[in-house]
């Protein structure tokens, strides 16, 4: 693909109630081992679409970290992106919120964020960088899994995420 081709990933809000309103809009009817399956496949090929960047894709199940779809969108990650992963998971599974969300409540500082939770040297555990989304199923309580982008800007992992969701939901509805 020349650089021409590639489709930009729209921009994120920055606006909290506009980012709660994202994640309200993804909630799924479902989520299975399948689910994962086809948004997972669904993501590497929108981020391949988006950026000639490599990028990882992790999903994973809330309660037991069980792993069920994990990728890089092309050659050149680095172990790194996994560390990146396993932070944003841990954010968003601690908070119940994206990671995009906890970033802009914030301001990005992540001073303040550590203070906040008297998270001290556990901090690192941590990472409110965008890219990090809660999967939700209708009617269920609670985080049922953790969506991750790595590797392209925090906005264009965080909103890839949403858009992929919001394509994958109306797909359902056709």
């Amino acid at each position: 693909m020349s650089q021409g081709d590639f489709v930009q990933i729209r921009s994120p809000p920055k606006d909290l109630d506009a980012i709660i309103a994202e994640e309200e809009r993804c909630v799924l009817p479902h989520f299975t081992a399948d689910t994962a399956w086809e948004l997972g496949t669904r993501l590497r090929d929108r981020l391949r679409r988006a950026s000639p960047n490599p990028a990882v894709v992790n999903i994973t199940l809330a309660n037991s970290a069980q792993l069920l779809f994990h990728c890089a969108t092309g050659r050149g990650t680095q172990a790194d992106n996994d560390t990146w992963v396993a932070r944003k998971r841990a954010a968003v599974l601690r908070w119940g919120r994206s990671t995009w969300f906890l970033h802009n409540k914030y301001a990005g500082n992540e001073d303040a964020f550590r203070a906040k939770f008297m998270l001290g040297e556990r901090a690192g555990e941590y990472a409110i960088h965008g890219g990090g989304f809660p999967v939700r199923v209708r009617d269920v309580e609670g985080v049922v899994g953790v969506i991750v982008v790595s590797g392209l800007t925090m906005q264009e992992d965080h909103e890839v995420i949403v858009e992929v969701l919001e394509e994958y939901l109306q797909s359902l509805k056709n």
